[in-house]
């Protein structure tokens, strides 16, 4: 039996405390609340970071749950340009960050990441054309935001679909503050690396007339910022059994057997590096009425609208390796290969300029209605949707030139894996014969690790043609390889409508709703393999020895080249000793001139997926304030049912012949299909979601908590497909991933219990344990099977695929402490604002299980912050360190697979930031800030630490403005 209470025990109380609630007699209800008065006070209005966080915590007490928050210090002034950056300040809270740019694109809450969480702007869900259920907040511009709000502990009225976190953006209103109101920002933004100043600007307006009964704000935000940033990368560690001999320089027929292919290990199936040149534009938007036409009645229509356009230039180089063409295999005692030699390896050099598009836009209508003095009605209805690269106006030209490879050859010294048996041939038996290749000017390319990936790249050695590295970007040998490029085409569209009532009894108070909430989502791309295109112009051409290519390319595509010495600061490690750079789309043109077709990919029916998600909700909550001996005590209980249903579709076939690939002796390619057919699941779910909110005010300073509820978070969208996808096919490599309709939620029963002392104005110190009980996690079991019986081209055999699939599966317990201190010294200005959080799980990823079933909790790791500020007489200091502990961020590398999904570990990341702002009078001031000060790094790890997977330097950044304010 599962050690956790359950949804019964949960309902059964809240219906209970709802009871006692309903019962508590007249006198009760006529209790003072702690602390009130009934002298009036003026209201005082205080700005600047102690104003910020003095409005956090008084959000934080007077909740019923476990709630932080993070409010504007100003009109305009948020204290983070990126929303995420703002909220790994709170306790239990970080951050992800976009390698390439270094930006915080999502959160993680009490271990659990962006899927696990619910975004919403003013409590309306926002829809996200990704084909998950998080939000990547670089494309939500924060410099007009009001406050967000992170309830750890679900309120029902908001929802409970999320075992993370509910996140709630609050955006301004004209109501906010009557009168006419301007707040205008320009700054400049340049990263140390790339020396380039890029513009940001913003600008609102706000004002109340007709006696202040009506009232209309706008807001527009420009923002550019510019990144180089440098990446050195293994897509994946491939699983594998070696054979005995490859241990040695080389391998005789004999040795084939497969009996000697017994020794297990995982060895990097590419290995290169990257220049990575982004260009982020974002533009926002918001326009909001407000008309009241009488005391009891206020209308709100608003609409906001956002646009990201990321343009990304990419120069690399990357060397590819087969498990059974490596000799001299040196590993270490987990198996993994820290050193190798391949014949006759190539050496590509990749090239990609891409435009992806990210918008979206919400419209939105509420009503509030004081129907009496104790009974109100909120009515809201929305439409949020989003697009990844509307009209298809996205693209991917993307582009692999090279040199190198092995050739055909009955004379070649290199003997290879491609034999022939004898018929009954036994695990034993010799093969009769196997092929042989030569090369020209393929190198004995290797990797060398040299130790933990925190510290070290992997090292590759012996590149260049022929192995003369000093001709390693030799212009004249080079020739086209292959074509890339999967431009993609997302549409996400989110209606909702929800009618809410409120009753407040004094010391009681019910709310109870209901609401409707449909979710379309449609994906589709296009595919240089469906045509031809990523093989047709092939091979690295004449000087190779190859055929299919053009060689050598006119000079005119070449544009110079980047030195790779000093390429990540502080890593050990040989990298290749330049990158080239060039014009993928001048190829392009290039190879259409010879006449052979189209450089373009073409669309592909096997990626498009239909997803329509209805859910129905209703809500109860009832709460109230009472007496414990002396002692205020609150209790909310609540409970919320939600009814989904579900329709996915997609387009179904399945191979009916492989064939190989001349240009690409390890390609495999599908050379005919089974008819297109349209294939659709439905199914559905409910899940009844009760909650219990306790607060025990011990002292006026002193409040104890006790929460205990039920969440669910619902499958990514992706995740829903109803068919088999094929992936990029290698001979003894055939990927394939399939989705799951019938996908249920992920459940959790969740205890928080915490006690928070408020020992003086702005200052606090909170401790808060919780434990999650999750059953229903969906996780990607690897199976070997065949696909319509279709051929090996390599083998002659039925083609062995490993099937990565989704299936809802075990349970899990995460369980953790929150720490939390902020303090204020006096009137000096000066303070700090530190948190701690401790995770741990019964879940933990075993590396040495290669069963294909192995299965972890992602996301949980301890992590620390400490914001130190200064705050007196218009000067405003800030100094924020962040640190989180290695952590396993999920299964699935971009290659690889062989023994299950194979995990990405992130290694231990510590980053400083600082910022600062003068106020020269009440109207201007100008500010500056300093994100990543220690040339912090983000970098990657499979199974073991000495597994390099992704290394990105993404260097500082400076900001400088100046802000006004009327």
């Amino acid at each position: 039996m599962r050690t956790s209470f359950n949804a019964r025990f949960l309902l059964g109380s809240a219906g209970s405390v709802m009871a006692i609630a309903l019962a508590m007699p007249a006198a009760a209800q006529q209790t003072p609340a702690a602390g009130a008065s009934s002298e009036t006070t003026a209201e005082i209005v205080v700005t600047g970071i102690r104003g910020s966080l003095q409005r956090n915590l008084d959000i934080k007490r007077n909740a019923s749950g476990v709630v932080d928050a993070i409010s504007a210090e100003d009109i305009g002034k948020f204290p983070d340009a990126n929303v995420a950056d703002a909220i790994q300040r709170l306790p239990g809270i970080s951050i992800q960050r976009s390698g390439s740019r270094g930006e915080a694109t999502g959160v993680t809450v009490r271990g659990f990441g962006g899927d696990f969480n619910d975004t919403q702007f003013d409590g309306r869900h926002l829809s996200t054309a990704s084909g998950n259920r998080a939000v990547d907040f670089t494309t939500i511009g924060s410099d007009f935001v009001q406050t967000i709000s992170v309830y750890k502990t679900p309120d029902v009225e908001y929802g409970a679909s999320a075992i993370g976190a509910t996140i709630n953006v609050a955006l301004p209103k004209p109501f906010d503050k009557s009168g006419t109101r301007i707040a205008l920002k320009a700054s400049g933004s340049v990263q140390d690396r790339s020396g380039k100043v890029t513009p940001s600007g913003a600008g609102l307006f706000s004002t109340t007339f007709a006696d202040d009964t009506m009232g209309l704000l706008a807001y527009a935000a420009y923002r550019r910022v510019d990144t180089d940033a440098n990446q050195v990368f293994i897509p994946g560690w491939i699983g594998n059994y070696f054979y005995a001999c490859q241990a040695q320089p080389a391998c005789q027929t004999s040795d084939f057997t497969p009996a000697n292919k017994n020794k297990l290990g995982w060895f990097p199936q590419q290995v290169g590096a990257n220049q990575v040149t982004t260009k982020d534009e974002r533009i926002d938007g918001r326009i909001a009425y407000q008309w009241r036409p009488s005391d009891r009645l206020l209308l709100t229509i608003d609409g906001t609208f956002t646009r990201q356009t990321l343009n990304t230039a990419t120069y690399g180089y990357g060397a590819w390796f087969n498990g059974d063409d490596l000799r001299n295999v040196k590993q270490d005692s987990n198996g993994t290969v820290i050193d190798f030699n391949q014949f006759g390896t190539p050496m590509d050099f990749n090239a990609s300029l891409a435009r992806t598009i990210n918008q979206t836009h919400v419209i939105g209508g509420n009503l509030k209605w004081e129907a009496t003095d104790r009974l109100s009605f909120d009515v809201d209805v929305a439409v949020s949707r989003s697009v990844l690269n509307p009209g298809n106006n996205g693209f991917d030209n993307a582009m692999d030139i090279g040199y190198g490879g092995t050739n055909g050859d009955p004379n070649g010294p290199f003997l290879s894996t491609a034999c022939t048996y004898p018929a009954g041939a036994g695990p034993t038996t010799a093969p009769t014969s196997c092929s042989r290749y030569s090369t020209v000017l393929g190198a004995n390319t290797g990797v060398k690790i040299l130790g933990p990936s925190k510290d070290f790249l992997p090292s590759i050695h012996d590149v260049g043609p022929a192995g003369n590295v000093s001709k390693f970007t030799d212009r004249s040998v080079i020739g086209s390889h292959v074509i890339a490029g999967f431009p993609n085409y997302f549409t996400d569209v989110v209606r909702q409508a929800k009618i809410g009532g409120k009753y407040d009894g004094g010391d009681v108070k019910v709310r109870f709703g209901a609401s409707y909430q449909e979710n379309k989502f449609h994906q589709e791309g296009q595919n240089p393999f469906v045509n031809g295109t990523f093989f047709r112009y092939g091979g690295y051409g004449a000087p190779s020895g190859r055929t299919g290519a053009v060689a050598p390319l006119p000079d005119s595509v070449y544009q110079g080249t980047i030195d790779t010495n000093g390429f990540i600061p502080g890593y050990q490690g040989n990298l290749a000793p330049a990158i080239i750079v060039y014009d993928p789309v001048a190829v392009y043109k290039v190879l259409e001139a010879t006449g052979r077709g189209t450089t373009a990919p073409a669309f592909d029916p096997s990626s498009v997926l239909n997803v329509r998600e209805r859910t129905f909700a209703g809500y109860l909550n009832v709460s109230f304030d009472t007496q414990l001996g002396d002692m205020p005590f609150h209790v909310s209980a609540g409970v919320r049912n939600e009814y989904t249903k579900l329709t996915s579709g997609a387009i179904g076939r399945n191979p009916v012949t492989l064939e190989t690939v001349v240009t690409d002796p390890t390609l495999i390619n599908v050379k005919t299909y089974t008819p297109q057919q349209d294939i659709t699941r439905d199914s559905n779910y409910n899940y009844v979601l009760p909650s219990i909110d306790v607060k025990l005010e011990v002292t006026p300073k002193l409040t104890l908590r006790f929460d205990a509820s039920r969440t669910l978070t619902r499958p990514a969208l992706g995740d829903l497909r109803p068919t088999i996808n094929l992936g990029t096919l290698r001979r003894g490599s055939l990927a394939a991933s399939g989705g799951n309709a019938n996908l249920k939620p992920y459940l959790a029963d969740n205890l928080d219990l915490g006690a928070e002392f408020y020992y003086g104005r702005n200052s606090y110190f909170a401790v808060n344990g919780f434990m999650k009980f999750i059953s229903n996690f969906i996780v990607g079991g690897v199976s070997t099977q065949t696909i319509n019986g279709v051929i090996d081209p390599f083998t002659n055999q039925p083609a062995q695929f490993q099937v990565n699939g989704k299936v809802n599966g075990p349970d899990g317990v995460v369980r953790g402490v929150e720490i939390a201190w902020q303090h204020v010294f006096g009137e000096s200005g000066f303070g700090f604002s530190a948190n701690g959080t401790l995770v741990s799980t019964n879940r933990n990823f075993d590396p040495k299980d290669i069963s294909g079933s192995a299965f972890a909790i992602t996301g949980l790791a301890n992590s620390a912050n400490f914001v130190g500020f200064y705050d007196k007489n218009g000067l405003e200091v800030r100094v924020a360190a962040n640190w989180r502990d290695a952590y396993l961020l999920q299964l699935g590398q971009r290659q690889g697979g062989t023994f299950g999904a194979e995990p990405v570990n992130v290694n231990q990341q510590f980053q400083v930031d600082a910022s600062a702002s003068y106020r020269i009078t009440k109207q201007f001031s100008v500010f500056g800030e300093a994100t990543n000060l220690n040339n912090s790094t983000f970098s990657t790890y499979g199974r073991w630490s000495d597994m390099p997977l992704d290394t990105f330097s993404y260097g500082r950044r400076f900001v400088f403005g100046v802000r006004f304010k009327y």
